[in-house]
């Protein structure tokens, strides 16, 4: 059997029109804006005309915590949806939008893979629609309006050394994450220590996704805190005058993007904050049309489950009264072998020892979503070839004892054929009644609430506020912002802040080193370990195998 890449079965896809694909959905063609033959952005007024809709079920995808050996989530989303479709449902798959930074750096692309894609792929990972550049554009316009308004006079009184807004860029540049700038004389601006996010990490980002429409995105970016006076008052966005002009340069970004599965399936590709750093979801707006035009959902949150799916129910699905019907949680044999000790390259050879070692992983998020949020969990065995039957006899029979079916998933190889199992427990849970329930109230301390997410969700003993983290507390405390939820930053590579510790570690504590508020966002970022706004490239880059012909095809995306 020829082996192909996802690249080459992307490129040979039969991809319906684009307007096609809308007309499906159920969505008229005034609503349509086209961006060549197989991409579309969606009018937002679509959702004030639809209000009165009844919403479909929304179905969670997270997964085990990453590995190197990979898990393929949003390849096991992309096949549910398209399972679901195979079994008659009418189904919409909402996804995140690639940051270009992974994409050439060690992670890659973000379309899904095999025979469960989102198509066209390369498009979607390189440049797309243009939204994440519209998103550094508006960052980097407050950013030039703040220190213009500094080099003007300063009439608000901005203390440069406590400026907090950052320049961004959709690269993984570490040598803009601290940068000197202002120089070369007085006509050059104001001498100041400065730096650069990537910008999926940025709160404009982060207020996109979070926005219902262009009026509360504007009322957000108003309230975005860019850093303090000299007698430590808060200087906003709004303050600056600067958030009709940032608006405005994402009045078309804010608009959600309609593509389509490898099958036809539509999907809704809007926002892509980090989960490790911002909140990991896409936008509510995306996720909103999806569950008024069909009668299934399927959407993915970032990374493991105690980042993206606790910052999905925690912070988006109390924003936007959101309650998901059902969760599946992404597992593979390769990587629960490797939370149990296996080096990557003995992955292949059956390990039940290395295996039984490495499951707390799995069933700490599986008891996390069943039993912290009290929602219907399945796990998706994202299958291999090397997978024996003993080992997914053992997976299956450690998550029964938790009251949780396994379904084998083999979309990477089969498509929407190797989904319908998965997709017909989905159902089955989806229409089972659940309780849901967060980790956390939002009366509660600033403190407790990250003491909640640590011991609740990471198992941790406790958490420990560093003397910068302690001074920042009491800070947002005074200004009033205890009400609002927490977003972690931590290593997507275990429960706990360190990186190193795999499986499911007992015995750790928590470090908080910063926290930040996003006002704009309305979460407080509460950053962990090492864990940076601005990742760096790899020894070798992906962008070392990615090339374009003469023709124009690319190759080496995956």
């Amino acid at each position: 059997m020829e082996f192909k890449s996802d690249i080459q079965i992307a490129q040979e896809a039969k991809m319906d029109p684009i307007t096609q694909v809308a007309k499906d959905a159920g969505i008229d063609e005034k609503y349509v804006e086209l961006y060549g033959n197989h991409k579309a952005k969606i009018d937002y007024n679509i959702l004030k005309d639809r209000k009165d809709a009844k919403n479909g079920k929304l179905i969670l995808v997270t997964a085990i915590t990453p590995t190197p050996a990979g898990e393929g989530k949003t390849t096991t989303t992309v096949g549910l949806s398209d399972g679901l479709k195979a079994i008659g449902k009418k189904v919409a798959v909402a996804l995140r939008e690639p940051s270009l930074g992974p994409v050439f750096g060690v992670k890659g692309g973000a379309a899904g893979g095999g025979y469960a894609q989102v198509v066209p792929m390369e498009d979607i990972n390189l440049h797309f629609t243009g939204d994440l550049h519209a998103i550094s554009a508006a960052n980097n316009l407050i950013a030039a309006m703040l220190d213009n308004h500094i080099y003007q006079g300063n009439s608000l009184g901005i203390d440069p050394r406590k400026i907090t807004w950052k320049r961004c860029v959709d690269m993984n540049d570490r040598q803009l994450r601290f940068i000197v700038d202002g120089l070369g004389g007085k006509v050059n601006g104001t001498p100041r220590e400065d730096g650069y996010e990537i910008t999926v990490a940025s709160e404009i980002m982060a207020v996109l996704c979070l926005s219902k429409d262009i009026i509360d995105l504007k009322e957000r970016i108003s309230r975005i805190i860019l850093g303090y006076t000299y007698d430590d008052k808060p200087v906003t966005a709004g303050d600056l005058k600067a958030q009709g002009a940032a608006a405005a340069l994402l009045k078309d970004a804010l608009k959600p993007n309609l593509v389509q599965t490898l099958e036809n399936t539509p999907a809704f590709i809007h926002g892509g904050p980090f989960a490790n750093i911002a909140h990991g979801c896409n936008s509510i707006m995306a996720t909103r049309l999806a569950l008024s035009l069909a009668d299934y959902v399927v959407t993915e949150a970032g990374f493991g489950a105690d980042l993206g799916a606790e910052k999905f129910l925690d912070i988006k699905c109390r924003m936007a009264d959101l309650s998901p019907s059902a969760v599946v949680i992404v597992a593979t044999v390769r990587a629960l072998k490797h939370h149990g000790g296996v080096a990557k390259a003995d992955l292949g050879q059956e390990n039940l020892a290395a295996l039984e070692a490495g499951l707390p992983n799995l069933l700490q998020h599986v008891e996390n979503i069943t039993k912290v949020f009290k929602l219907p969990a399945v796990v998706a065995i994202n299958r291999f070839p090397t997978d024996t039957e003993g080992e997914l006899a053992l997976i299956e029979e450690r998550c029964r004892e938790l009251g949780v079916n396994v379904a084998l998933s083999e979309v990477w190889g089969k498509g929407s054929a190797g989904g319908e199992a998965l997709a017909k427990e989905v159902v089955r849970l989806a229409e089972q009644e659940s309780t849901f329930e967060y980790a956390y109230s939002l009366d509660m301390t600033i403190e407790e609430k990250i003491e909640a997410i640590a011991k609740k969700i990471y198992r941790a003993d406790g958490i420990q506020l560093a003397p910068q983290a302690k001074k920042q507390l009491e800070q947002l405390e005074q200004l009033g912002f205890n009400n609002v939820p927490i977003c972690m930053a931590k290593t997507q590579y275990s429960f706990s802040d360190e990186p190193k510790l795999l499986g499911a570690p007992k015995n750790f504590t928590v470090t908080v080193r910063n926290l930040k508020i996003s006002a704009g966002a309305g979460f407080i970022v509460a950053l962990t370990g090492d864990i940076m706004t601005m990742p760096g490239l790899p020894p070798v880059p992906s962008a070392e195998k990615i090339d374009v012909d003469a023709s124009g095809k690319i190759s080496g995306l995956f």
